[in-house]
């Protein structure tokens, strides 16, 4: 029996096939949701898994070495996901809402913060720049 063709060997293939059925990149950043305002919201997840397989071949006494053997074997695996945050997309701008409680400490919102004061900021620089270009230069 060539070493590809196991049953080991099978079974673990099996137990893979079954988890990237379970899990792709859609899992993860889900699909746009659009609505009626043009705003989209895209789910964001965690996910975490794990598998585990492991199997022996067994050569009774009444066996003969060169003839088919026994095999016992198992697999399993788990999958665990946990939705992270939604992004929130709106006249070109982009949010990170996230799902999970919030933040306990300052330190905490201030980085929470951040995305959000650099838009405001980005806003205003924006704002002031057109009205600068219209100003005769001396």
């Amino acid at each position: 029996m060539s070493q590809n063709s196991t049953p080991i060997n099978d079974l673990m293939s099996t137990t893979m096939e079954k988890i990237r059925e379970m899990v792709d990149a859609n899992t993860i950043v889900g699909q746009p949701i659009r609505t009626e305002d043009g705003v989209t919201l895209i789910p964001v997840s965690r996910l975490t898994f794990g598998f585990a397989s492991g199997g022996s071949d067994f050569v009774s006494k009444n066996q003969k070495p060169e003839g088919p053997n026994s095999f016992g074997g198992g697999g399993g695996a788990g999958v665990n996901i946990a939705p992270v945050a939604f992004l929130v997309v709106k006249d070109g701008y982009v949010r990170m809402l996230p799902v999970a409680a919030p933040p306990n400490t300052t330190v905490d919102r201030v980085v929470e913060m951040v995305p959000e004061i650099m838009d405001r900021v980005t806003d205003f620089i924006d704002k002031k720049q057109p009205a600068q270009d219209k100003e005769p230069q001396e």
